[in-house]
């Protein structure tokens, strides 16, 4: 896709559409609006990114001194990012439909990290921002309310799974849920009326109704839907976007993530971290030996157990030594975030990090890691950590590793940066 403006002094932009056979179906969804003058505001854009475990999304992701919100820096020329449209100082609204402005900057990092793979964002122009800002808009008002399919997991009882399925005869892939009152399906969080996307991890787009009825039975006695409502269905459609579990709502999943905080005790904190084999054939740490009565035990941690989190901090990609020195890092206290067995292996089943599901509802608690702090007040600044070469030097994070590069004079912006 490219976009060009139009000549100086006219806000107008003109956007034009080039088919990439590579993008294939996900290619760019823009909100396009009328013209704009003065000090109108746009709307916000939707983007959704695809990319290959080897590959990164192609931005980087700022929070700057004298610049308010996240934004948007060093998009890779012909990366995914700019060939899906995003453009430098975009400001990020929302992460798989969680609005997100109001967020300190290393949550939303690890929002779009636990997403993995595919990611969508709604962005809104630098410009159109800060008139927004200046207007005192509600940003958040400028989005749809819930743009998220519902990921649901249903275990049959003795009438069944507590939904049938209709669908217009000799289309494939077009499927309407009608949900029995009070039955399997309703409890878990499935709502009648909605469309069904998934099953067990697989799209349907090219199931016929006899090919989804034999899925169903070969489920045994559970199942898992990806689910959209009308109103979210439709916006995917019209957006040419593809709704996909990554993107869900799981509140309504019986398998959480589960945050434990421990403050050191004069034993310890009384737990054995073992690596071990995870049930996707990948290396994990995992929580043995937890000592009745100390820290991890009151805690709530459970043996077998894995650890996913350290102090807000993924420790994908990291040996045991390196986690260990994660846990270390503060003396006396540290926050994990752990999942049982059964919690687990479900999310493998279905190709998701576990990450996905958890929601800190206490952000102050446990969600920064010690070397990368963010501030406590005034959100729209940065916190800078003073390195060997003054305070004119950057802190940047990319990739778990945090270094200081000299900025170019004492005027540069000072800033938080993390790669996508």
């Amino acid at each position: 896709m490219k976009q060009t403006k139009g000549l100086e002094g006219d806000k107008k932009s003109i956007i034009t559409f080039e088919f990439n056979p590579k993008d294939g179906i996900d290619n760019p969804a823009l909100s396009l609006t009328e013209d704009t003058a003065g000090e109108a505001v746009g709307e916000p854009r939707f983007y959704l990114l695809s990319k290959g475990s080897t590959e990164t999304f192609g931005f980087y992701l700022n929070e700057e001194l004298g610049c308010q919100g996240h934004v948007i820096r060093q998009v890779e020329l012909g990366g995914l990012a700019q060939r899906r449209g995003l453009q430098d100082g975009d400001r990020l609204l929302q992460v798989n439909g969680h609005f997100v402005d109001h967020m300190d900057h290393h949550r939303v990092v690890q929002k779009i990290k636990a997403s993995g793979n595919q990611v969508l964002l709604a962005v809104l122009d630098g410009d159109s921002y800060e008139a927004a800002k200046a207007l005192g808009r509600d940003l958040s008002q400028m989005l749809p309310a819930d743009i998220r399919p519902r990921l649901c997991h249903i275990t049959r009882d003795k009438s069944g799974f507590g939904f049938s399925v209709s669908g217009p005869e000799g289309m494939k892939g077009t499927f309407q849920l009608s949900v029995q009152q009070d039955g399997p399906a309703e409890r878990a969080g499935v709502p009648s009326g909605s469309w069904l996307l998934e099953l067990n991890g697989a799209s349907v787009s090219n199931y016929s109704h006899a090919q989804l009825t034999r899925k169903l039975k070969q489920s045994g006695s559970k199942v898992t839907l990806l689910v959209a409502s009308t109103a979210v269905e439709e916006f995917y459609r019209l957006h040419g976007l593809r709704a996909m579990a990554a993107l869900a709502d799981t509140s309504w999943l019986p398998f959480k993530v589960r945050k434990l905080h421990m403050v050191k005790g004069p034993a310890g904190y009384g737990f054995l971290l073992k690596e071990d084999d995870c049930s996707s054939g990948a290396t994990g740490q995992f929580m043995w030996d937890v000592d009745a009565g100390l820290p991890a035990d009151q805690a709530g941690m459970k043996e077998g157990d894995r650890l996913l989190a350290v102090n807000g901090e993924s420790i994908e990609g990291l040996d045991h030594q390196q986690t260990v020195l994660r846990i270390r890092a503060r003396d006396d206290q540290v926050t994990l975030l752990v999942i049982d067995p059964a919690g687990d292996a479900f999310y493998h089943s279905i190709g998701l990090s576990p990450l996905l599901s958890f929601e800190d509802s206490d952000p102050a608690s446990g969600s920064h890691t010690s070397s990368l702090p963010s501030p406590s007040a005034s959100p729209g600044l940065c916190h800078v950590e003073v390195g060997p070469t003054g305070p004119g030097s950057w802190l940047v994070a990319a990739a778990n590793s945090i270094g200081f590069t000299q900025s170019p004079s004492q005027e540069e912006r000072r800033r938080l940066q993390q790669a996508f």
